[in-house]
């Protein structure tokens, strides 16, 4: 379980995140279409997945548009976005912001990703949303990359993630 804050007040995760040199494990997760994306689904493709609470605060988005941007710029990769959100949500974001080098993904069914990933909050007000965090996976699947970051309000070190790629 690892120890957060949202607004300096501390809140838990369900676990930790995957170890670096692990394999991610698989998921399914509802794009916007409704359809049902799989891990085996980007074999052969580098990730990030960049996870966080609500497209609708302030800090995802601006997560999801600096990851937009990035994203244009590298080879053989895909950010996958990933939070709780109905992805008619994430679609409507994504359509008024103009963002279309993202996937978006939504663990609204179960919730079972972020569980399985140890990233889902425990307590507060938040529990049942993931937490804000990146994981950056290699074309075979290992991890090589993961963020917690210690406080829901902040951004994630983008630079530090994508510098692994």
């Amino acid at each position: 379980m690892a120890s957060i804050t949202l607004g300096g007040n501390p809140i838990h995760t369900s676990g930790e995140l995957p170890k670096v040199g692990t394999k991610l494990a698989d998921f399914k997760l509802v794009k916007n279409d409704l359809t049902i994306a799989t891990l085996s689904d980007f074999a052969g493709t580098n990730l990030v997945l960049n996870i966080f609470p609500s497209i609708d605060t302030g800090t995802c988005a601006t997560s999801v548009r600096t990851f937009n941007v990035s994203a244009a710029k590298l080879e053989n990769t895909k950010v996958l976005c990933i939070s709780r959100d109905l992805p008619f949500a994430q679609k409507r974001f994504c359509g008024a912001e103009g963002i279309e080098n993202v996937v978006n993904l939504s663990d609204f069914n179960d919730g079972s990703f972020g569980k399985t990933n140890g990233l889902e909050i425990a307590d507060g007000v938040l529990a049942g949303l993931h937490s804000r965090c990146i994981i950056v996976v290699d074309a075979s699947g290992s991890v090589l990359y993961t963020e917690q970051v210690p406080e829901i309000a902040n951004e994630p070190n983008y630079e530090a993630a994508l510098a692994v790629l």
